[in-house]
C-alpha cells in the first residue's frame, strides 16, 4: 500500500510515518522547508507545499490513502492570511489533487480547536458545532478546512477527520508548543500558572487511532482523538514528583493577561514561542474539562494510555536525545 502524508516532520506527522514503516507500508511525504529526520526513515520525499498544486499531484500521484496532517499552528492571531492560506487553501489544494489522483481514502487532521466553546461543564463530543468568529484564527481555519472536506465528501471524496486534543510525547524533534511547555516547567522555565488546563492525549495514540481509520473509519465522519484533562497546575505537580522541579506559584488570569505583552517582547528578542498570549490564556481558562472519545473507541479502538506513563517516557526521550539541560539531572 501506497501512503501519502502532509506535515511529516511534524510531532505526528513523524511518530505516524515511523509507525507506518514498522507496518510495511511504502509511504512518501511532502517537504517543505523542515526535513526532522524523515531522511533516515526510508520514505519517498517530495519537494514542494501546500500552495503548489503541482506538488501536491506529485504526492498524491499512486497514493491509495493520503494523511493530511500540514496546518499553521498559531497560538496569537499574527499572520493570518497566511494561516489561512496554509490551512483552508492548502486543504483544497489537497482535496483536489487526492481526486484527481484517485485517492482511495482521504484522513484529514483537524483540531479540537476547530469546535465551538460552550459551558465548560457540558460534554463536548463529535456533535459540536464548528467555530464560525475570528477570534482564534487557528481554530477558525481549521474549522473552515473541516467544512471543505465535508463539502468534498458530499461530491464524493472518501474523507474521513480526526480531532486530536493536546499531543505529548515521544519523536519530538520540532519542539512543539506543548513539548516546549512539558520542557519549561521541568527546568523551571515557566514563571507562573494559572488556572486552566487542557486534555492531553499520547501522540503514539493518535497514531494508533490515525491508522486504524483508514479501515474502521466510516466516509464523512469525524472522530474526537482525547486522553485525560488535567490542568496545569495538576501537570506541574506530576512533573514535579519525576523531576523533583518546582511548582511555579498560581495567579490571576488577569494578572497574567497584563504579563503578555512582556512574554512578547521577549519572544521577539528570543525567536521562542512566548510562554502565554491572550489566546493561549483563553483556551486554557476555556477548554473544556469532559471531552468524549467513545466513539473513537468505539469504531477505532482508540486506547489513551495514563498521562503519568505518557509524561515519564516523553521526558525520558527529552533526556535521551539531549533536549534538556544537563544539569537537570542534579536537582
Amino acid at each position: 500500500m501506497m501512503i501519502a502524508v502532509t506535515g511529516a516532520s511534524g510531532h505526528i506527522g513523524n511518530c505516524l510515518v515511523r509507525e507506518l514503516k514498522k507496518q510495511g507500508a511504502q509511504v512518501k511525504v511532502l517537504i517543505h522547508e523542515f526535513r526532522n529526520n524523515l531522511d533516515e526513515l526510508g520514505v519517498e520525499l517530495i519537494q514542494g507545499n501546500l500552495l503548489e498544486p503541482e506538488s501536491l499531484d506529485t504526492l498524491c500521484k499512486g497514493a491509495d490513502v493520503v494523511f493530511h496532517l500540514a496546518a499553521k499552528i498559531v497560538l496569537d492571531n499574527r499572520s493570518p492570511e497566511l494561516v489561512y492560506a496554509t490551512n483552508v487553501t492548502g486543504t483544497k489544494n489537497m482535496i483536489v489533487a487526492a481526486r484527481r489522483n484517485q485517492v482511495q481514502k482521504f484522513i484529514h487532521f483537524s483540531s479540537i480547536d476547530a469546535f465551538r466553546i460552550e459551558a465548560s461543564d457540558r460534554v463536548l463530543d463529535e456533535n459540536r458545532a464548528l467555530l464560525e468568529t475570528r477570534k482564534s484564527i487557528y481554530g477558525f481555519t481549521k474549522a473552515e478546512s473541516e467544512r471543505e472536506v465535508m463539502k468534498a465528501v458530499g461530491e464524493g471524496l472518501n474523507a474521513v477527520i480526526l480531532n486530536p486534543t493536546a499531543v505529548i510525547g515521544l519523536f519530538d524533534y520540532k519542539e512543539s508548543f506543548l513539548g516546549q511547555a512539558i520542557r519549561d516547567i521541568y527546568q523551571g522555565k515557566i514563571p507562573f500558572l494559572v488556572n486552566g488546563g487542557f486534555n492531553w492525549v499520547d501522540v503514539r495514540d493518535v497514531v494508533d487511532s490515525s491508522i486504524q481509520a483508514m479501515e474502521s473509519g466510516r466516509k464523512g465522519e469525524t472522530y474526537i482523538l482525547s486522553g485525560n484533562f488535567c490542568s496545569l497546575k495538576e501537570l506541574s505537580s506530576m512533573i514535579s514528583k519525576i523531576s523533583d522541579c518546582k511548582i511555579p506559584v498560581l495567579v490571576p488570569v488577569a494578572l497574567a493577561r497584563l504579563a503578555c505583552p512582556f512574554f512578547q517582547v521577549y519572544s521577539a528578542l528570543t525567536g521562542k514561542e512566548p510562554v502565554y498570549t491572550q489566546q493561549s490564556l483563553d483556551l486554557l481558562v476555556s477548554s473544556p474539562s469532559n471531552i468524549s472519545c467513545e466513539k473513537a473507541k468505539k469504531e477505532l479502538g482508540h486506547k489513551p494510555r495514563e498521562l503519568m506513563q505518557t509524561l515519564r517516557e516523553t521526558i525520558d526521550w527529552y533526556k535521551v536525545n539531549q533536549y534538556l539541560n544537563q544539569d537537570d539531572d542534579t536537582r
